[in-house]
Order: structure tokens, then C-alpha cells, then sequence
């Protein structure tokens, strides 16, 4: 029921499930031992209701359709295992070594793409602070 959907709409549920998935992560602090799965798809709901024009556009029969839930459910999974497991990019590294070596900040772990870009933006914005 997923696959049907037109190129744009999958395009959009993706995109979707990693704003959320981004948005919720960032309010945790990226720390995994506040996530809750419950909490995530409460948010999820939130968006999907209040937030995606793609969901607002799909027939009604989709709406309600158990294995359509059952689908996305699924994607929603894939989706976040490929967003944990793309690693940083170089360029990320570096400007995160660059950010804790100016802010005099130990190292701290971050695994993914979506952790680093996070993290950068913290420092970034703690740098900004401390220069004010």
C-alpha cells in the first residue's frame, strides 16, 4: 500500500520521519537513555495530524487502513536504523574538534550523521554565548 504511493508522497513521508525523529532526538539531548518509543510516535502523531500537508492529502480508505499503519510503522523503523547508522561525514568531525578544542570541552561520543549535525550546532551555539 506504501509502494502505490506516488514518488513525492514517499518522498515526503521520509523526509517527515526524519524531521520527527530529528526534532524528538534533539529534545532528549541525544541522549538514548531518555529515548521512549511511545513518546517519539505521540510526537509522531502530533506531526502527522497537525504538520504533514502529504498526510492531509491521502484518501481517507488509506487513512484508516491498518496495513497502511502497519507499512509506515515499518518505514518509520528502517528509516530511523539508517539515519543511526550513517556515520559523520569528515567535515563534521573536524568542525566538531574544532568546536570543543575553542570551547575547551573534552571529547563526548556521537555515532551518526544526525548526532554530529546536532552537536554542532550546540557548540555553535555555545560559542556564540561565550563570545557575548
Amino acid at each position: 500500500m506504501l509502494k502505490q504511493l506516488p514518488h513525492r508522497m514517499k518522498m515526503n513521508i521520509t523526509l517527515s520521519i526524519k524531521k520527527v525523529f530529528e526534532r524528538y532526538m534533539a529534545s532528549i539531548g541525544w541522549d538514548e537513555t531518555n529515548y521512549n518509543a511511545a513518546t517519539f510516535m505521540e510526537q509522531w502523531r502530533h506531526y502527522l495530524y497537525n504538520e504533514a500537508t502529504w498526510f492531509a492529502e491521502l484518501d481517507d480508505a488509506i487513512k484508516t487502513n491498518p496495513q497502511f499503519h502497519e507499512q509506515l510503522a515499518a518505514r518509520i523503523n528502517e528509516i530511523i536504523d539508517q539515519l543511526l547508522n550513517e556515520p559523520p561525514t569528515d567535515e563534521q568531525i573536524a568542525e566538531i574538534n574544532r568546536l570543543t578544542e575553542r570551547l575547551s570541552i573534552d571529547d563526548f561520543p556521537y555515532g551518526c550523521k544526525l548526532e554530529a549535525k546536532y552537536h554542532i550546532e550546540r557548540l555553535q551555539h555555545e560559542l556564540k554565548k561565550k563570545k557575548s
